[in-house]
């Protein structure tokens, strides 16, 4: 690479840096506890996780339904980086509303918390298109585990500081915890706001100059979609990978967004959940980078088999686990696996796609995503209802890795 591509990729990981904090602190750590034990204080338990699961489900679905239809939209008209730099704008500014929260005042709460997953998730579509902009056709497996890795380490790192304002809140001249957690969000937006510069400074996508105005590219868009949606009926390896990729994924998001949960009734205690966490996020920088070098010279596919193995065996681990030590070798487990899963999966596809057609054809990628956290935790509530066991729903999870992984075994990359 030369100079000027080398900071393109550069700057296009550090967004991953960037908005990994808000995934990482805000969604996975401290809203989900903040929100039943200080805004739905009033609530009982399973009216404030009601509220909290509705949220989730309605900011994804939302995105997930818009989602092709806005990728169309960016290869029109060349708006990628401006609209994920508006879905930015609007995570941000979410986020550092949570501050203005006060005690009780839930329904408010939730809506800002949806309206910042909505930015969150809609930025991360144009995201994952950008990187055709980025990297060489061969760099890309590479270049997509860059962006993980960074995403681990940059999320990590401030999660690492806000779990010691909420330790010793006294060290930051704050009242106490729940003044830190309030705080810790602000910490998020300046983090996210701070670290999109690079890309808003030197990230260029392709044909930028044909851009035209987003009305008129919107209704173009909209026919493109629909044009390509009948196009993918002709794709098969397309369509393959997909539902592979659904499936699979699918059990990634389930055991990420329910560990705390499934942690939780098992009896471990929060300390040792936010700790495990933490693992992960450190154990995924070194591994995600460590899993791109090998897709990139092995194979991607090969890779995605062997750590849906990985997760398999967490899965059944984790079913008769006793002590927070075992918590804390499944965290690591995780860890070693997660971000090659995601990255190679983002770059394979990538491979598979025609060109010029990127953010469409990731709108597909991110909607199939955005689904994918539903099948899962909706497998797990119906076996512990059936078995009043909490151990054996995280094994329905297994039948997700199987499932994928064997379609994604006849995925034929060269076709």
């Amino acid at each position: 690479m030369n100079r000027n591509q080398r900071r393109a990729v550069w700057s296009w990981a550090c967004y991953d840096w960037a908005n990994s904090a808000y995934a990482t602190t805000v969604m996975a750590g401290f809203f989900p506890v903040f929100f039943k034990q200080y805004w739905a204080a009033g609530l009982s338990a399973s009216q404030s996780t009601f509220w909290l699961g509705l949220s989730n489900a309605g900011a994804g679905l939302l995105i997930a339904l818009l989602a092709p239809v806005l990728g169309a939209m960016a290869d029109q008209g060349g708006l990628k980086k401006r609209m994920l730099l508006s879905f930015t704008a609007l995570g941000v500014l979410m986020t550092a509303a949570l501050l203005l929260i006060g005690g009780g005042h839930w329904l408010l709460a939730i809506l800002i918390y949806a309206f910042g997953a909505i930015g969150f998730s809609g930025a991360n579509v144009f995201y994952d298109a950008l990187i055709v902009d980025v990297a060489e056709h061969e760099k890309l497996d590479r270049v997509s585990s860059l962006g993980y890795a960074a995403g681990y380490i940059g999320g990590g790192l401030l999660f690492a500081v806000n779990v010691v304002m909420t330790l010793h809140p006294d060290w930051f001249m704050l009242a106490d915890k729940a003044a830190a957690v309030r705080w810790s969000f602000i910490t998020v937006a300046l983090w996210w706001a701070l670290f999109t510069l690079p890309l808003a400074s030197f990230v260029h996508e392709q044909g930028e100059a044909e851009s035209v105005h987003w009305l008129q590219a919107a209704r173009r868009g909209f026919g493109q979609f629909v044009g390509t949606f009948h196009h993918l009926r002709g794709q098969k390896q397309i369509w393959l990978f997909l539902l592979a990729y659904f499936l699979y994924i699918d059990g990634v998001n389930t055991v990420a967004r329910m560990a705390v949960d499934y942690g939780l009734a098992l009896g471990f205690d929060s300390s040792v959940l936010m700790t495990a966490l933490l693992m992960t996020q450190f154990i995924a920088f070194p591994s995600a980078l460590a899993l791109g070098w090998i897709g990139e010279r092995w194979s991607a596919r090969g890779t995605i088999l062997a750590s849906l193995a990985v997760y398999s065996g967490v899965c059944i681990w984790s079913a008769g686990m006793q002590h927070a030590a075992d918590f804390y070798w499944l965290a690591a487990a995780i860890g070693l696996v997660m971000g090659g899963v995601q990255a190679l999966s983002r770059s394979m596809y990538a491979r598979m796609i025609p060109k010029g057609q990127a953010a469409e054809f990731f709108g597909f990628f991110n909607m199939l995503g955005k689904f994918a956290a539903v099948m899962g935790p909706a497998l797990m509530g119906v076996a512990s209802m059936l078995s009043g066991s909490a151990r054996t729903s995280i094994l329905v999870i297994v039948v997700l890795f199987v499932a994928g992984g064997f379609m994604l075994y006849r995925v034929d990359e060269a076709a």
